[in-house]
């Protein structure tokens, strides 16, 4: 295991490894979503990409696809939990944008009011 932003090894790779229990929501060769142990909304889902990207903004073009791909993976899981109405989609990118895990993950948040703008 190396420094928090330079890892590859993170929770959530050991989530994706099967290694340690999560409460799995969505799941194909790509992605995989579970609910946050530390919810910031009545329903608060994570999903990531089953290859270690550190943060977004190091994706580069060949990840195009995949980035895509969660985009539509989100509207699986929200239209499952009957929230693709209202929910909202974060992404922190970076320790001072709130990034605490090092691994791109997507929140998918509902159940409450937000306010605008966010943070």
């Amino acid at each position: 295991m190396t420094d928090t932003q330079g890892t590859n090894e993170t929770i959530f790779n050991k989530i994706i490894r099967k290694e340690i229990p999560a409460d799995i929501v969505y799941e194909d060769d790509l992605c995989l979503a579970f609910k946050d142990i530390n919810p910031q909304a009545p329903i608060h889902i994570l999903l990531i990409p089953k290859k270690p990207i550190v943060k977004l903004s190091d994706a580069d073009e060949s990840d195009s696809n995949l980035l895509g791909h969660l985009m539509c993976v989100v509207g699986v899981i929200t239209c499952q939990l009957r929230i693709q109405d209202a929910f909202r989609l974060v992404v922190n990118n970076g320790a001072d944008a709130g990034q605490t895990v090092f691994h791109l993950h997507l929140h998918i948040l509902s159940g409450r009011d937000f306010s605008w703008p966010p943070g």
